[in-house]
C-alpha cells in the first residue's frame, strides 16, 4: 500500500505520482465523453521548456522551467494561470540536450510550508511555498556527494518521509540521501548504487514502511528513517534506464518494467525479521520506458515501447498474463481518474478511455498540444492541468460540483489502511 495523505479540507497533488504516488487522481465524477471539439479549455498560457510535472495545492500550481538560459521554479494561480511568483537560480548548461529538449526534468515536492526542487544539474532548493524565497540549497552532483552524471541530466523527484526529504544521488556510499526538511542537514546517506531516472516512493511492504527505489540496475527497499538496506533485486538493461515507477498491491506484490529487459512481478516476504524476494514471472513483451502506468485490480495498464508508435497494454500483476496490446498510440503517460484512464501521448493527443482485462475502449480524444509532450498531466477535482515544451493549460473534464462532494467521493476510494507513515 502506497502511503497516501489523509484527505483534508481540499484536494491536492503535492508530489510525483499525485496524492497516493501511483497516478490515481483525486477526482469527483468526470464526463463520460467529450464533444468533437474536446473538453472546455479554462485557460492557456506560454511556459518555458522543461518536463517537470505540475503540483496543485490550494488553488496554486507549482512547476519548473527554463527561461533566458536559467532554470526557474514558478507558482501560478490555478484559476487563471497568472504568475504568483517565480524564482530563477543559477543553472549552468548540462551537456547537449538536442533532440530531447532542455530544462528541468524532476518534479517538485510540497511538504509543509516548503517546496523542494532539483534541477537538471543537481541543484536542490528548498523554497518557501508562499513567496518562493530560498530556505537552503545543496548540489547533488557536487558538495562531496559525487552523484551519478546521467546522459540526460538529473531527473529523479524528491519524496518526503516524516521530517525528511529523500533524494537519489548515486554517489559512493551515498546513492540515496535524506536531508532534514527545515535545515538541509544530511540525516543519512547510504549504499553504493548507480543512479537512475526514476524516483523513490514511500510504500508499506510486508508490514513495514519502506523507501522503494528503482536504481540503474536493481530495485531496492530501504528503511526510510535510517537508510538501512532491507532487500534488493536485480533488474538491469543495456541503457541502465529504469524510469517507470514500480506498482505495489497486497502490501508485498510489486510490478516493475523497463526497456529491453521487460517486466517482472516479485513478492516480498518478511521471515524471522529478514526480507526475502521471490520472482513470480517475467516477460519481454511489456516494456514501459519513461511513461506512467496505473493499477486497477490485478491489472496494470500503460504504454509499452521505446519508440513511437507504441502499444497501450494490459498485464496481470500476479501472473504476467497479457490481456491485450493495442496499436494506434504514441508513447503515452496514463493516470486513473473516476475509474477511467486519462492518457496523454507524446504527440499531444489526450484520450479518455475505460480498460478491462479484455479490452481498451477509447471514449473521447482531442489534440491538446502540437509539440512533443512528455510530462504526465495532473487531474484534481474536475480539472486537468498539462504542459508541453512551450505551453501550460487547464481543461474541464467533469461537471462542477461542491468541494465537499468531491472529497466524499475521494474518501470512499481510499483504502482503510492508507495513511501517512507514523
Amino acid at each position: 500500500m502506497i502511503a497516501a495523505p489523509a484527505v483534508g479540507d481540499e484536494l491536492s497533488w503535492t508530489q510525483w505520482g499525485g496524492p497516493s504516488g501511483d497516478f490515481s487522481a483525486p477526482t469527483g465524477q468526470l464526463f463520460p465523453t467529450w464533444p468533437e471539439t474536446g473538453p472546455r479549455e479554462l485557460w492557456s498560457r506560454p511556459l518555458g521548456p522543461g518536463y517537470s510535472a505540475i503540483l496543485y495545492e490550494r488553488d496554486r500550481l507549482y512547476t519548473m522551467l527554463l527561461e533566458n538560459g536559467r532554470e526557474s521554479v514558478i507558482c501560478l494561480d490555478a484559476r487563471n494561470g497568472e504568475t504568483l511568483w517565480q524564482q530563477p537560480y543559477e543553472s549552468p548548461p548540462y551537456r547537449n540536450q538536442a533532440g530531447y529538449g532542455v530544462g528541468p526534468r524532476s518534479t517538485p515536492l510540497l511538504a509543509g510550508d516548503l517546496l523542494f526542487t532539483v534541477g537538471i544539474t543537481g541543484e536542490m532548493l528548498a523554497l518557501e511555498k508562499d513567496d518562493g524565497r530560498i530556505r537552503w540549497t545543496r548540489n547533488l552532483l557536487g558538495e562531496g556527494f559525487s552523484g551519478t552524471r546521467l546522459s540526460h541530466g538529473y531527473s529523479s523527484s524528491p519524496v518526503a518521509f516524516e521530517t525528511l526529504v529523500i533524494v537519489l544521488v548515486g554517489g559512493e556510499n551515498g546513492a540515496i540521501v535524506a536531508f532534514d526538511q527545515d535545515s538541509g542537514r544530511v540525516v543519512w546517506r547510504t549504499q553504493t548504487f548507480r543512479n537512475s531516472y526514476s524516483s523513490p516512493t514511500i510504500v508499506e511492504i510486508a508490514g513495514r514502511w519502506q523507501a522503494l527505489v528503482f536504481m540503474a540496475d536493481e530495485l531496492v527497499g530501504l528503511d526510510p528513517a535510517s537508510g538501512e538496506l532491507l532487500w534488493r533485486h536485480a533488474h538491469d538493461n543495456q541503457w541502465h534506464t529504469n524510469i517507470s515507477l514500480p506498482l505495489v498491491t497486497d502490501g508485498n506484490l510489486i510490478f516493475l518494467s523497463s526497456p529491453q529487459i521487460g517486466a517482472r512481478g516479485i513478492r516480498i516476504e518478511q521471515v524471522d525479521g529478514r526480507f526475502q524476494v521471490e520472482e513470480l514471472w517475467a516477460t519481454r513483451r511489456i516494456q514501459f520506458y519513461h511513461a506512467t502506468a496505473v493499477l486497477q485490480g490485478d491489472w496494470v495498464f500503460g504504454s509499452s515501447g521505446v519508440t513511437t508508435p507504441a502499444f497501450m497494454a494490459a498485464v496481470n500483476i500476479r501472473t504476467g498474463e497479457i490481456g491485450w496490446r493495442k496499436r494506434g498510440f504514441a508513447k503515452a503517460n496514463t493516470l486513473e481518474a473516476d475509474g477511467q484512464l486519462v492518457i496523454l501521448d507524446e504527440d499531444g493527443v489526450l484520450y479518455l478511455a475505460t480498460a478491462t482485462p479484455e479490452d481498451l475502449v477509447v471514449k473521447a480524444q482531442t489534440q491538446l498540444f502540437e509539440s512533443v509532450t512528455w510530462t504526465p498531466p495532473t487531474v484534481v477535482g474536475n480539472t486537468l492541468y498539462a504542459r508541453d515544451r512551450s505551453r501550460i493549460l487547464a481543461v474541464q473534464l467533469g461537471p462542477a460540483e461542491p468541494l465537499d462532494e468531491v472529497l466524499t467521493n475521494r474518501q470512499s476510494r481510499v483504502a482503510p489502511n492508507s495513511r501517512l507513515p507514523p
